[in-house]
């Protein structure tokens, strides 16, 4: 599956720091696929960066805004 096509699943995301110093992102799917994925802070900086570079380039491709949140 690439980064382009759609998917029905469904899922949560948590983000949170641990008892050990870490960031992490856990994504819980149906079918019951537990994803705890551990970061250190500086990593999670990157991905934090990376994130609102993405957002940026949807915006600029004229994404659509989220219901009930204006451009």
């Amino acid at each position: 599956m690439s980064i382009n096509n759609q998917s029905e699943i469904a899922a949560n995301l948590q983000i949170g720091p641990t008892d050990q110093g870490m960031v992490r992102i856990y994504v819980e799917a149906e079918g019951g696929v537990d994803l705890p994925l551990d970061f250190d802070p500086d990593e999670a900086e990157e991905i934090a960066e990376e994130l609102r570079a993405a957002a940026e380039a949807a915006r600029a491709m004229g994404a659509p805004a989220p219901k009930g949140k204006k451009r």
